[in-house]
């Protein structure tokens, strides 16, 4: 870009728009307009949880009872209308939430207009404007370079390529790519729906429920159970035709059987909780923009930070400089120089500029500016002097870094930050290479580390979670920060000498490192590959564009509020108060998310089990099916549904393991079959005519069973049972005692009171089986957690 701020001779097509023509373009449909990919719609909520394949098939058991059976067996209907409600206001809330963090954390970009430069949001952009972009931002429209000052792009997250492409004049840019160095005017041609990254990715940037161990668990469940309804209903409603019943009192009886092997709700109740946690975490600042990403941080087991922002402030503040042996240059004066020259200054030249103010800006012939991957910066000036300031291995000739090694140190070992400033040619600037002369001045920079960030790696040790810091910076200065925040930094790791990636011996470098520095952007994304592909979930925090392609990488990316827009564009994570201290909060919450629905699932699938062994057993022996479909309602509500909804809710911080579906099968298959079998049994024996029990007082009995057994079931998955816990089962059993002793509720669910033989049959089989039971579950479980622990889950 030109010194006065003008635009080239290259956009003679372009010039400021004045608010006219703005106005004109934005009713024609020319403005940088598209539809929020970063939260769901509200069709798309209304859709994920009404047209379901669950819903449907409970709708057309709710129309079949209407159809032949009373209303009262109809209430199973409404079960189905709460969850889908509740999981829609949940989740509408949860949107809410997450469209006003986004309005909150929206990034504004330079826009050129008649009236001067303004900052605008990127939908106000229109076709043929100006645009003004500096390191660090995410380019929102395609366009052409107009003019520019170093401009380097990063487009690896359109092409995969992860080397910065250097643009000039009149070459094409495209949305999507970052700016990694460098500032440049661009030319708007093409916006909104049209551009480049909207056409190719508005899918993949689309609010997804992404694909979790939790939920693929659970759809493997609802397939099975799918398939097992068909052959069930079949038989079902063959063997209740048989009986004395009317041919609707059969479809009736049919209908509870196969309603109860529906695990109504689970699915709702896991999007639920996922949404509730997501509302929870944005009153703490944290930004989730994909749900599944709370339960992927649950199992996570190694953390992968960057020092700089998310260990320590980031406020870099500029300590002393060193004038070096046989030099003699008027350091002030150059450093103020340096530090005026960049109109796109880091953190580092921002504290260089305070400390050295520069009272007239010098007069520049050429620059190289900054860029992660050669960790230096150049400059030349008209009175034929240049200098380059960038990291010692990067600048410093291997013997003269040698020399230089111990004064170095001093700084280092503290824990600062130690830059080189050499002399160099105006002609090697020009050329971009900027080949370094005689070293000059050490510059010695401080960081403050985070009060809180020591307090976090304790927690994430307590947890089984592995912290790992992979910087840019010297790994003297790294591991000297590590050790102030209690992670182990005995053999800290200069990436300038880690083997290729494609070497064995960096995956076991990788893995038993914990502090590596002078890491460049590939190195970090190989890091955390090569770590994933060690059986590690890992997790990587980042801020600015050097960190893009780990947090793109990771199973979880983590973007600081105050980062650059690209790392808040791959991150499913945004901590909005920039504050490392508040992941233990997410990862908290996603523990007790992924740790209740494992109890949630049990309960839901116990009754899948037992409702399926009575429909089998009935429909072979040919009874009478021996509840009616308000029966089961009544049995999911006190035991399953009520249960469920408080246990979903409860505090859990355990660590995640792998395994979920065998745990839950270890706990419902057996109780599942141990309950139906109870009331399979009780049922058969109640209907011997000489005991003189009526169809509805066996109905009864095997309901109030069921409820016994559901709740002792329930008392077994909570163990060691709390106070709020018992108090829980004690109101679901009174909820029963007192729906048989008001007539009015005991005519409405078609319950009579059983005389004391019921009573008593139903005591001694509730004690029996619920001895069974627990003898069972102890053995199932210590078996599958033996098989799981032998395949390293």
């Amino acid at each position: 870009m030109a010194a006065d701020g003008s635009i080239s001779a290259e956009a003679s097509t372009f010039r400021p728009l004045t608010p006219e023509e703005v106005s004109a373009r934005r009713k024609a449909g020319k403005a940088n307009v598209v539809e929020s990919a970063e939260s769901r719609s509200v069709t798309s909520i209304l859709r994920a949880n009404i047209l379901t394949r669950f819903n449907a098939i409970i709708t057309v058991l709710l129309v079949l009872i209407l159809v032949f059976g009373n209303v009262a067996d109809a209430m199973f209907g409404l079960v189905m209308i709460a969850n889908a409600s509740i999981g829609i206001v949940q989740e509408l809330r949860a949107k809410r939430t997450l469209d006003r963090l986004q309005v909150l954390n929206a990034r504004t970009i330079t826009v050129r207009r008649s009236g001067g430069d303004v900052e605008l949001e990127s939908r106000d952009i229109v076709l043929d404007d100006i645009v003004i972009v500096a390191r660090g931002e995410q380019i929102p429209i395609d366009g052409v370079v107009l003019d520019c000052d170093g401009l380097e792009v990063s487009e690896a997250l359109l092409t995969g390529e992860s080397d910065a492409v250097l643009k000039s004049n009149g070459l094409d840019v495209m949305s999507g790519s970052f700016v990694v160095a460098g500032t440049g005017a661009i030319g708007v041609t093409a916006v909104g729906a049209d551009s480049y990254a909207n056409r190719l990715a508005q899918d993949a940037r689309r609010f997804t429920l992404t694909r979790s161990e939790l939920q693929i668990a659970i759809n493997q469940i609802l397939k099975i159970v799918t398939w097992l309804i068909i052959p069930t209903s079949a038989l079902l409603v063959f063997s209740q035709s048989q009986t004395d019943q009317s041919i609707s009192d059969a479809i009736v009886g049919a209908v509870a059987g196969v309603v109860a092997m529906v695990p109504q709700g689970l699915v709702l109740l896991v999007s639920v909780s996922l949404a509730a946690a997501v509302v929870r975490l944005g009153s703490h600042h944290v930004l989730v923009q994909e749900l599944p990403a709370v339960e992927t941080l649950a199992r996570v087991d190694t953390v992968c930070v960057d020092k700089t922002g998310t260990l320590t402030s980031g406020d870099i503040v500029f300590k002393e400089y060193v004038e070096l042996n046989g030099v003699t240059i008027d350091a002030p004066g150059v450093l103020s120089a340096v530090a005026a020259s960049d109109p796109d200054p880091n953190p580092t030249m921002q504290a260089l500029s305070r400390a050295f103010p520069a009272r007239t800006p010098p007069e520049v012939v050429s620059r190289m500016p900054f860029s992660s991957e050669r960790k230096a910066s150049a400059v030349a000036f008209a009175d034929g002097t240049a200098w380059t300031l960038g990291a010692p291995e990067f600048v410093l000739d291997p013997p003269i870094q040698t020399s230089l090694a111990d004064e170095i140190g001093l700084f280092t070992r503290e824990g600062h930050r130690v830059l080189v400033m050499c002399s160099t040619t105006a002609a090697s600037v020009s050329h971009g290479d900027a080949v370094p002369g005689a070293p000059a001045v050490l510059l010695v920079f401080s960081e403050d580390v985070r009060p809180d960030a020591a307090d976090t790696v304790v927690y994430f040790a307590d947890q089984g979670v592995e912290v790992k810091v992979i910087s840019g910076d010297a790994a003297e200065t790294v591991a000297a920060v590590a050790r102030q925040v209690g992670i182990a930094a005995d053999q800290a790791v200069d990436a300038t000498g880690l083997p290729e990636a494609s070497d064995h011996s960096f995956d076991r470098i990788a893995e038993e490192t914990d502090v590596f520095g002078r890491v460049n952007p590939d190195q970090k994304r190989d890091l955390v590959s090569a770590l994933q592909g060690q059986g590690h979930v890992v997790a990587m925090t980042g801020d600015g564009v050097n960190d893009v392609l780990a947090v793109k990488q990771a199973d979880m990316g983590i973007a600081m509020g105050a980062g650059t827009g690209a790392t808040h564009a791959v991150a499913q994570i945004v901590l909005m108060d920039n504050r490392f201290a508040s992941l233990p909060q997410v990862v908290a919450e996603g523990r007790r998310v992924v740790a209740n629905m494992e109890r949630v699932a049990s309960l839901f699938l116990t009754k899948t089990v037992y409702a399926t062994m009575l429909a089998v057993l009935i429909g072979f022996v040919g009874l009478a099916f021996p509840f009616l479909p308000r029966h089961m309602t009544l049995v999911g509500v006190l035991t399953i549904g009520t249960p469920a909804f408080i246990l979903s809710f409860e505090k859990e911080e355990r660590p995640i393991r792998h395994g979920f579906l065998p745990r839950v099968l270890s706990f419902a298959v057996p109780a599942g079959l141990v309950s139906g079998l109870a009331v399979f049994g009780f049922f058969a024996l109640s209907r011997v005519d000489r005991l003189g029990f009526t169809l509805e007082q066996s109905r009864t009995g095997a309901t109030i069973l069921m409820v016994v057994l559901g709740l002792v079931i329930v008392a077994e998955l909570v163990k060691p049972v709390s106070k709020r816990n018992v108090v829980m089962i004690a109101a679901m059993f009174s909820g029963l005692v007192f729906i048989l002793a008001v007539p009015m509720l005991r005519d409405l669910f078609e319950l009579a009171l059983p005389g004391p033989e019921a009573w008593l049959v139903v005591g001694v089989v509730s004690a029996a089986f619920g001895v069974v039971l627990q003898t069972l579950l102890r053995t199932t479980r210590r078996s599958v957690e033996r098989r799981l622990t032998s395949v390293g889950l």
